[in-house]
């Protein structure tokens, strides 16, 4: 049981939450400004509200009929009945619980009484919905193509920009650029499991990207998420550049480079699985020698 509930929590997709926050983390300590228990919460809260919407994935897909015996992925808890669908609802009410607690403490240790908590209460709460209507509702917007601009928004500006400011307290315009580095590459593993799953979505209603452009132009699709989120990054050291450290975060493009081609020319889309993990630790590494980079 406790085997069924870690595989239903996909850990192998934490880090793509974890890289939006420490890219946040490590554009704030290049400024100076840096708060190891903000730096806390901020990863508490963001895993919560991954595993929240892993659950209500798992929950959703398998009430709506898309995880069937056809789905290329690995089974999902609830469709095998290794999780009843009842205690999968409890479990996701839990972790948003668990999401707002822990974003609620975030942000008094960061912003306290300011006007601003409000502001940022609502982002968090936000995020919760996002999680939980993803698939699951009765009109879960994953099913209409729109899964990447929310994984843009929450995994690439929010995540990034607004770790930032909970350090810093201010904007800078110019992180918009690694924030849509992180934004893109996420999408880009999303981009991956809707074209592993294509088939089994086409037949199920769920019009994902692929499903609605075809594999062929998703596999286009796919490419522009790698080059402009790679170009972004080269943009921002570019116009910020101090040190030739900062171009660290191009060892990764091999990386990228292997992810495209894989996505480009494997036939069977059970191949493309191992790449999910890829794309994510990838990302994660991109994060890190990008902001180890910058700070030397």
């Amino acid at each position: 049981m406790i085997k069924a509930w870690i595989t239903a929590a996909r850990p192998r997709t934490l880090p793509l939450s974890l890289s939006c926050i420490g890219m946040g983390g490590f554009l704030a300590a290049s400024r100076g400004s840096f708060d190891g228990l903000i730096f806390t919460f901020c990863i508490l809260t963001t895993i919560f509200l991954q595993v929240l919407s892993n659950l209500s994935n798992d929950y959703g897909d398998s009430i709506h009929g898309v995880d069937s015996e056809n789905r290329e992925g690995p089974s999902r808890a609830v469709q095998s009945g290794e999780i009843s669908a009842n205690a999968m609802k409890k479990a996701m009410v839990a972790f948003a619980l668990l999401s707002l607690i822990s974003g609620v403490l975030l942000l008094w240790f960061a912003l306290g009484q300011s006007s601003l908590f409000w502001v940022f209460l609502g982002l968090g709460v936000a995020a919760i919905i996002a999680a939980i209507t993803y698939t699951s509702g009765k009109k879960p917007y994953g099913y209409v193509g729109l899964g990447d601009i929310s994984v843009l928004i929450f995994f690439g500006f929010i995540g990034v920009i607004g770790t930032f400011f909970l350090f810093t307290k201010s904007f800078d315009l110019i992180n918009m650029l690694p924030a849509l580095s992180c934004g893109l590459f996420s999408v880009a593993v999303l981009n991956i499991n809707n074209i592993r799953d294509i088939e089994s979505d086409r037949d199920a209603g769920k019009k994902s990207i692929p499903v609605r452009i075809g594999l062929q132009k998703a596999v286009i699709y796919h490419w522009f998420l790698l080059i402009t989120g790679f170009l972004s990054a080269v943009a921002f050291t570019l116009i910020e550049f101090a040190t030739f450290f900062q171009f660290l975060f191009l060892i990764n493009l091999p990386l990228f480079l292997v992810n495209g081609r894989a996505v480009s020319n494997k036939n069977q889309p059970s191949e493309l699985d191992p790449y999910l993990k890829q794309m994510a630790l990838t990302t994660l590494l991109f994060v890190l020698t990008f902001g180890l980079g910058i700070l030397l």
